[in-house]
Order: structure tokens, then C-alpha cells, then sequence
């Protein structure tokens, strides 16, 4: 088994120092920025402290860079050769460092070489899909053939041209390409493909293999590179050596139990950029164990769905905030999860409770006060409440 570097396979007390080293050095920096608004609730000496510190969302970026001099609202950077922007819109920096991303470790895991040639189908417009991509093969030594979206003639034609081996893009549009060479009667050489950006379905992961095209997927975002990663052996995803990954309770910061679907929340070990607890709204898991590959890094399930489960029910809006709340303010109470659903032409609001003991009506008054809206109180066992990340269950129909 190959590896793109020994860090892959460190023990777990090496990876420990090491992150723990890392992780110091960049809330000193975050906390040293001109724009920095991060407190610490006590002091942070390790990886564990982490919960001390407040999360980072995107709604406070947003703010940031809005009210605040520069594009990056005061975040600290350093080394910056790019400006990005998505859609918000939310200025990101990028690096000319090698990999600055981080996504050539994915792009390795899933067979790409120095010898591949490797048709990038991400865009270079605005956004930085197209660099991340664009520096990660050439971190491995490969060629790349900055082909962007659409024109897809073209693209088959520049993938016989060049006698493109790999592909990068969306999980769907190589799809596309496929499709339209065969219908042109174009044999492409695609053997290997790391996708992202969108769902890989299993379907269509057998519809490449039974083209003999290996494709793996990979976790990331324009603020924090590479996140995780698939290997061969397609068990979870692998958090990547330059981020702390955690899994908190949406609406909070708290990490929730091994194995417990939560939101994944992300350090950013990079020093030019040192987002610090960064939100992804994406929800997720921690996978038990190793990865069968030999890489040791802690594993998340991939992506389960999106944290943020904000609902209007009758006419106002009930956030995972609130829910996290209402169970602050009751020692007994374990989770809670609210039920929005329609009876006749009016919305019902149910909220069901795991608790030890404690009153229903005592419970009822407590959520008028916290969610400011009245609703049915259900006391259920604990352990319970399915096991999904949701605090928040919308059942209407808006057929």
C-alpha cells in the first residue's frame, strides 16, 4: 500500500502532539487579528479545550467582511495570491504554496499518479473549485487539463486529444462527458476519477466501475480545503491530516457521542488562514476504529445531510438554537427533538422529550417561554430519539 506521506500513518499520541502544537499556534494567530472576535471560555491548552471556544458560522463571515476593512473581515492571512468568491457573497484567500488546499492527499488515495494526465472539471470562475484541484494534481506530479464546465463536444474532444486518464469534477457530469463520447463514437482512456461537490450515488459509482473507472469522493469546502476523504477501502472517509474535525449537537457547540450523527465542525490547521470551530452546516458522524487502508486518522461517515433545520411553524421560526436551549435549562432532560406536521389546514407542533422524570405541563411552559410558540409535550425513553442529528423534523407535505 502506497501513501502520499508518512502523516498518514502516524500513532495517534504522534498526531496528538503534533495537532496539539498546530492548534496553539493558530488561535494565537486568530486571536491576534486586527478583525479577531475570538473569547475563550477558560483557557485552551490542548484539543480537548476546544469546546471553550466559540463556533465559527458563515453568517458571521458574511458580517464580517461586510462591516469590517478588507475582503476577509480581519481574519488573519498571510500569503495570499488569490481572492475567491462564492456565493453570499463570501470572500475566500488562496496560496500559491504547494497544495495549498490540501487536496492532493485525496486525489493519491484514489490512485492518481505523477504519469496520469487529468481533466479538471471544476470552475476556475470566481469560485476556487478549479485552483484547489488545479494544485492538487500538480502537487503529484500529474499534467492538468483546466477544462471547467460545459462544452461538453469539446471536452470529449480534449479528453481524446490529450489522452486524459483522470477526472476531477462532480459526480454527474463525467456522466455527461461519457455519455456524449458514446454517442459520438469516442473511446476515452478515463480509468480513475475523484469527484465532489454533489452526492455520489451508488448507482452511479457501479456505472463507472462497470466502465472499469475507479471513482472515489472527497469532502471539502472553499474555506477549509480538504476536510475528508474516501480510500480503496470505501469504509467512511478519512479526516485529513490538516484539520481537526469534530461533531457537535446542531444548534450548539457540543460534541456529541462517538458514533452520534452531528454537525461537523472544522479547525483549519493552515496558518495563512486559521478558521478556527468553522461550521460546515453538513451533519456526519465518527466512525469507530481504523481504516482497513492502514491510514489512522479518525474517520466520519461522509456526508449525512445539512445541519441547518431552521422551520417555520405558524408563522414563526423554531432554530436549533432554541432546542438546544430549552434542554440547557432542564438537568434531566437528554435530547429533544420538535415535530412540525399539519392537522386539517393548521400546523402542530410536537416536542418529544428524553428525560429522566420531570412534568409534562412543567416542560410545556417551558417551551412557550424558549421556542415562543405553544406545542404537545411527548415524554419518550431515553436513547430513544433516533440517531440522525435532527432537532428539528419537518413532516408537512409542500406537495
Amino acid at each position: 500500500m502506497e501513501f502520499y506521506d508518512t502523516l498518514e500513518t502516524r500513532s495517534a499520541d504522534e498526531r496528538l502532539a503534533g495537532q496539539t502544537k498546530a492548534l496553539l499556534s493558530q488561535i494565537r494567530l486568530a486571536m491576534d487579528a486586527p478583525g479577531s472576535c475570538l473569547v475563550a471560555d477558560g483557557e485552551v491548552r490542548g484539543i480537548e479545550d476546544l469546546p471553550r471556544l466559540p463556533v465559527l458560522r458563515k453568517s458571521s463571515l458574511l458580517q464580517w467582511q461586510a462591516e469590517k476593512d478588507g475582503p476577509f473581515g480581519g481574519i488573519h492571512t498571510a500569503n495570499v495570491s488569490h481572492i475567491f468568491q462564492s456565493p453570499g457573497p463570501i470572500y475566500e484567500p488562496g496560496g500559491m504554496a504547494a497544495d495549498w488546499w490540501r487536496m492532493g492527499r485525496g486525489l493519491f488515495a484514489a490512485g492518481f499518479r505523477s504519469d496520469d494526465i487529468v481533466q479538471n472539471c471544476f470552475s476556475y470562475h470566481l469560485t476556487p473549485a478549479g485552483m484547489m484541484f488545479d494544485s492538487a494534481v500538480r502537487a503529484i506530479g500529474a499534467k492538468v487539463l483546466p477544462a471547467g464546465i460545459g462544452q461538453t463536444e469539446l471536452q470529449v474532444r480534449a479528453a481524446k486529444d490529450a489522452e486524459v486518464t483522470a477526472y476531477v469534477g462532480t459526480p454527474d457530469y463525467l456522466k455527461i462527458i461519457l455519455d456524449r463520447a458514446d454517442a459520438d463514437g469516442v473511446t476515452l482512456s478515463i480509468t480513475k476519477a475523484a469527484v465532489g461537490g454533489g452526492a455520489l450515488f451508488p448507482s452511479l459509482r457501479q456505472e463507472y466501475a462497470d466502465r472499469g473507472i475507479t471513482c472515489l469522493q472527497g469532502y471539502g469546502t472553499a474555506d477549509l480545503g480538504s476536510i475528508a476523504y474516501e480510500s480503496p477501502a470505501m469504509e467512511g472517509m478519512i479526516v485529513d491530516e490538516g484539520v481537526i474535525v469534530e461533531i457537535v449537537r446542531p444548534g450548539t457547540g457540543d460534541p456529541v457521542a462517538p458514533g452520534e450523527v452531528g454537525e461537523v465542525v472544522v479547525t483549519s490547521l493552515n496558518p495563512d488562514y486559521p478558521l478556527i470551530r468553522f461550521a460546515t452546516g453538513d451533519m456526519s458522524a465518527i466512525l469507530a476504529g481504523q481504516s482497513p487502508c492502514g491510514r489512522t486518522n479518525m474517520r466520519i461517515k461522509g456526508w449525512m445531510g445539512r445541519a441547518d433545520q431552521t422551520t417555520k411553524i405558524k408563522g414563526m421560526f423554531v432554530r436549533p438554537e432554541q432546542v438546544a436551549d430549552f434542554v440547557a435549562k432542564h438537568a434531566e432532560v437528554k435530547r429533544a427533538r420538535v415535530v412540525a406536521s399539519r392537522m386539517g389546514e393548521s400546523d402542530v407542533m410536537v416536542v418529544q422529550i428524553e428525560a429522566d422524570g420531570g412534568d409534562a405541563d412543567a416542560y410545556g411552559a417551558s417551551i412557550a417561554e424558549t421556542l415562543k410558540l405553544k406545542g404537545r409535550v411527548e415524554l419518550v425513553a431515553p436513547g430513544s430519539l433516533p440517531n440522525d442529528g435532527l432537532v428539528i423534523e419537518d413532516t408537512r407535505s409542500y406537495d
